[in-house]
């Protein structure tokens, strides 16, 4: 495994390294925000919380790395895919950034319009999430085009992963409409707490991208067939869907 990881990094365009080293950066303020919830104290839930930057810095972190290998399977030309990412990662950074700002201020990130700086950091994440939902769309619907270059099983890991991932986004935006909506109807407070309403299934399905890829790439590493591999694909990407939809489940019932 410290070879392939080498081996990616060694072999991979400037671009491909800028995106896997600041994919790091956020990892790793995201493990430091737990640090500092270890010490500092507080709160885990609610809208003002180190658990926040801590986890929307390991979310972004996995998800840019992962987005930066999976992308190297899909048929697209590298200027496209090198604008994409960049815009992406660019992107990546500004919704932790904000995220991250808002906690030391002890303030709300999301839907805050408490004064015009809150409502400005505010509008500019909801506005980053309209550009995931576009380069992310992107990148699922080069998933679905043919391409015979790679096996079958990679293929449906890729597609499964980014089907899973889009979902998250969904789910996302629905949180933030359902909040939105309450702020315009003078419930600031109820929308800071019915903001997570999906929190379980978003959170679920957000990563799926990394762990349907990586099991297709896993069994690859194996003496199986390439029909072996894409039934163990296809099984993994059933149990995921079983698990997202649970996740949603317990979401809307709980």
């Amino acid at each position: 495994m410290r070879d392939v990881l080498a081996g990616a990094w060694s072999r991979g365009r400037r671009f491909e390294r800028f995106c896997y080293g600041l994919a790091a950066v956020l990892a790793c303020a995201g493990l430091f925000h737990l640090a500092v919830f270890a010490v500092d104290g507080g709160p885990w839930y609610g809208p003002v919380s180190w658990r926040k930057p801590a986890t929307f810095g390991l979310s972004f972190g996995l998800t840019l790395a992962a987005v930066t290998w999976v992308t190297r399977y899909l048929p697209i030309g590298e200027r496209g895919r090198a604008l994409l990412l960049s815009v992406f990662a660019a992107d990546c950074v500004v919704e932790v950034g904000g995220i991250t700002l808002q906690a030391w201020r002890h303030v709300p990130s999301h839907l805050n319009r408490e004064t015009p700086f809150d409502s400005a950091v505010s509008t500019v994440l909801a506005a980053g999430g309209g550009v995931l939902i576009v380069v992310l769309g992107v990148l699922a619907v080069a998933a679905f085009r043919p391409n015979p270059e790679i096996p079958a099983s990679t293929r449906l890991g890729l597609r499964a992963g980014f089907v899973s991932l889009m979902i998250g986004l969904a789910t996302g935006a629905a949180m933030i409409a359902r909040g939105a909506a309450e702020v315009g109807a003078g419930r600031q407070q109820q929308a800071y707490h019915d903001l997570g309403f999906l929190k379980p299934v978003h959170g679920v399905s957000l990563h799926g991208i990394l762990v349907l890829p990586a099991l297709a790439w896993l069994s690859s590493r194996t003496s199986w067939d390439e029909a072996r591999r894409t039934r163990v694909v296809a099984i993994a990407a059933g149990g995921y869907g079983l698990a997202i939809a649970a996740a949603l489940a317990y979401s809307l019932l709980r």
